[in-house]
């Protein structure tokens, strides 16, 4: 059987002085499978969209802001992960320049600027606890990553460089 995967964009926001990272807390739709849990920016891919033009609209369309500059973290394999069992295939990047002024909410929830040394403090999915120091590390090689997911728990972990 094929592998058919939803292809994602996850994205993270680093302010001016690369201090704080701009997170969503999806607090706003009592049905949303994230309820409760701050996560980064982001969503699927369109047709007719490369990975930088999706990530670059999801941004606008979740934060109101342009982003000047995408650095392509790594990917990450997420079988298992959707809420009836679809597999998700994610492209993980870091912005780290951007114009505009960042909304305080959209309709998925709140917009918080997090101090990044709070960032594994905070309500996460149990995998982006493994992932998320890779994306802010000082490796310039991206990473590759699978995580798979069974009725919303995260069963494994590994990731190579590449």
């Amino acid at each position: 059987m094929p592998y058919t995967p939803i292809v994602a964009t996850l994205g993270y926001v680093l302010s001016p002085d690369a201090s704080r990272v701009l997170m969503i807390h999806r607090n706003a739709r009592a049905h949303d499978q994230h309820l409760g849990k701050y996560n980064g920016l982001g969503g699927k891919l369109d047709p007719h969209e490369d990975v930088a033009s999706g990530m670059r609209r999801e941004i606008r369309e979740e934060a109101g802001i342009e982003c000047g500059q995408l650095q392509l973290r790594g990917t990450l394999n997420w079988p298992g992960f959707g809420k009836g069992g679809e597999d998700w295939f994610g492209f993980i990047f870091l912005i780290t320049r951007f114009s505009g002024t960042p909304l305080t909410h959209n309709p998925e929830g709140t917009l918080e600027w997090v101090e990044r040394t709070r960032l594994l403090e905070l309500p996460l999915w149990e995998g982006d606890r493994r992932f998320l120091p890779l994306v802010f590390d000082a490796d310039p090689r991206p990473f590759h990553g699978v995580m798979p997911y069974r009725d919303g728990r995260m069963l494994d972990w590994s990731y190579s460089r590449g």
